[in-house]
Formats: structure tokens, C-alpha cells, sequence
């Protein structure tokens, strides 16, 4: 992806990221849920749990590549997001929930193995 803006990779990576979810059998209730307290990549079903899904995408490993970006500010705003979807879309709200992420590196990442962290961490 060369010659791709930060927003098209970063879409492209969640795509790939999409797919893949897709393809361990979870199935997708939205995606780019925008809230004002931030936004939720992918959200999706695991059997009966409700998964929060941040994607994220770095072209270098600088300053912690993909995963160390999942630091403890970013992980406030999603847990907030993630409790105003679940207001908003009350018949969610009983389910048993969790936050994974998937972290993709490098250019032309489509094909790389990606990296999926299961309940990367808990609120």
C-alpha cells in the first residue's frame, strides 16, 4: 500500500481484520460506532459474548508499533464507548462482554499474519 493515505491503510487493516473474525466465526452487529466519548472499530458477536474490536495499524514498530498504542487513555475510551453502545443498544446489555484487539504492522500488510489479542484487557 504505497501510496495509500494513513486513513485508507487504516481502513484497508480493518478489512483484513474483518475477514479474519469473519472467518474464526464471529459475525458483525457494527462497525465504526461513533459515540461522543470516541468510536468502536468492530463490534462483534462471539457465540453469546458481545466483542468490542479496536483495530489498529502501524506502518513501524516506533514507540511500541500497534499494541503498545492500546495504552491505558485509549483503553478508557473504549471501555466508555463500549457502555454508551451498550446503552444505546440495551438488548446487548445482559450478554458477556470483552475487549480483544487485532494489531496488523509494516507496509503492504494485506497477507501478513495479523495479530489478535482475545480479552486484551478488562474494565
Amino acid at each position: 500500500m504505497p501510496d495509500a493515505s494513513p486513513s485508507q491503510a487504516g481502513q484497508a487493516a480493518e478489512n483484513q481484520a474483518l475477514e479474519f473474525l469473519q472467518g474464526q466465526g464471529l459475525r458483525l452487529l457494527t462497525r465504526n460506532w461513533r459515540c461522543k466519548g470516541g468510536e468502536l472499530d468492530l463490534v462483534m458477536l462471539d457465540a453469546d459474548t458481545v466483542v468490542f474490536v479496536e483495530v489498529r495499524y502501524r506502518l513501524h514498530e516506533s514507540f511500541g508499533g500497534a499494541l503498545g498504542s492500546i495504552d491505558g487513555r485509549k483503553q478508557k475510551r473504549l471501555v466508555l464507548a463500549a457502555s454508551l453502545f451498550l446503552q444505546k443498544e440495551p438488548r446487548w446489555a445482559a450478554q458477556p462482554c470483552r475487549f480483544d484487539v487485532v494489531a496488523l504492522q509494516g507496509s503492504h500488510h494485506a497477507g501478513r499474519p495479523l495479530q489478535w489479542l482475545k480479552n486484551a484487557f478488562e474494565c
